[in-house]
C-alpha cells in the first residue's frame, strides 16, 4: 500500500462545512473525511431548545466550530453508536440515544484514522470506493491544524443522559420529534420523525447508497422489519446519516430494493 507521511496532508480550515436548508434545518459535514465515513450532522432550531442529530468523527471540536448554533445547549440525539456519528457527543451535556445503543456510547469502539490499523474487510470496502481500487493510507485527506497527530485520534466515552424508547418525544417548544426505533444496522438504530413537517432523520438505517447489514452488530431480519415499517411512513424529506437528502418517492424505491434483496 502506498503511504504518505501525515505532514504531507494539507490543513483544512474550517474543518466543517455548513448548509442551511428549509424548516430551520442545518446540515453539517466533514469534507476531509473519507466518503465511506463522512456522516451528516443535522441541527434543528427550535423555540426553546435546539436539536442536534449525530456529532461526526470528533477529529476536532464541533461545538467551538459553530458558536452561533450552540449558544444554548442542544438536545443531542445519537442515531447509533458507530464512531462516525458519536465522535463529538462528549462535548454536549444532553445526550439521547435508544436504550439498546447506550452501551456503545458508554464504552465506545476503538477507532483509528490509519488504514493500516483497520480490519481486512473494512480496508477492502474502502478500496471498492476508490477509482484505482486501492484503499487510501488515511481516513482523511487533510488535517484540522498543522500540529494534528493522526495516530492520536481516539473516541471518547459519552454516556447517554436519556435512554430513549420507541415513541419517546423530543420537545423543542414549538416543534416535536418522535423517536422511531429502526434496528438492523445496529440493535439500537433509531430515527426521528417530525409529524408536523414530515421531516424524517434516519441515521444509517436508510440512505441513498450501499446499506450495511452484515456488520457483526447487524441483524438482517431486524433490518427487514425496519424497512417494512419505513414503508408505512410517508415523509416530505429524509435527512439521512450519509449522502444527500431525498423525498418520499426515493425512500419508497430504496425500501423496495432492500426488501426485494433481503425479504
Amino acid at each position: 500500500m502506498t503511504t504518505t507521511h501525515p505532514a504531507a496532508l494539507p490543513v483544512r480550515a474550517p474543518w466543517f462545512s455548513r448548509t442551511e436548508l428549509a424548516d430551520g434545518v442545518t446540515r453539517i459535514s466533514e469534507p476531509a473525511v473519507n466518503p465511506f465515513l463522512r456522516s451528516n450532522l443535522w441541527h434543528v432550531a427550535g423555540r426553546d431548545r435546539d436539536l442536534l442529530v449525530d456529532t461526526g468523527m470528533g477529529i476536532t471540536s464541533l461545538r467551538s466550530a459553530f458558536p452561533d448554533l450552540f449558544e444554548r445547549e442542544p438536545v443531542v440525539f445519537i442515531t447509533h453508536g458507530h464512531y462516525d456519528h458519536t465522535g463529538g457527543a462528549h462535548e454536549f451535556a444532553d445526550r439521547w440515544t435508544h436504550t439498546a445503543e447506550a452501551a456503545a456510547l458508554e464504552d465506545p469502539e476503538e477507532a483509528t484514522l490509519l488504514t493500516s490499523e483497520l480490519s481486512q474487510s473494512f480496508t477492502e470496502a474502502l478500496a471498492l470506493c476508490e477509482p484505482d481500487l486501492v484503499a487510501p493510507p488515511y481516513l482523511v485527506d487533510a488535517i484540522p491544524d498543522k500540529n494534528y497527530a493522526l495516530a492520536g485520534y481516539a473516541t471518547v466515552a459519552a454516556p447517554p443522559t436519556t435512554r430513549a424508547a420507541d415513541g419517546d418525544v423530543i420537545d423543542l417548544g414549538d416543534r416535536t420529534f418522535t423517536v422511531v426505533h429502526l434496528p438492523g444496522h445496529t440493535p439500537g438504530s433509531a430515527g426521528l420523525l417530525e409529524s408536523a413537517t414530515g421531516i424524517l432523520f434516519t441515521g444509517d438505517v436508510v440512505y441513498d447508497g450501499e446499506l450495511l447489514d452484515e456488520l457483526p452488530e447487524s441483524n438482517i431480519d431486524d433490518y427487514v422489519a425496519s424497512m417494512r415499517r419505513l414503508a408505512g411512513i410517508t415523509p416530505t424529506v429524509v435527512h439521512a446519516g450519509h449522502e444527500d437528502s431525498f423525498g418520499p418517492e426515493r425512500l419508497a424505491v430504496l425500501v423496495d430494493e432492500y426488501l426485494t434483496k433481503r425479504a
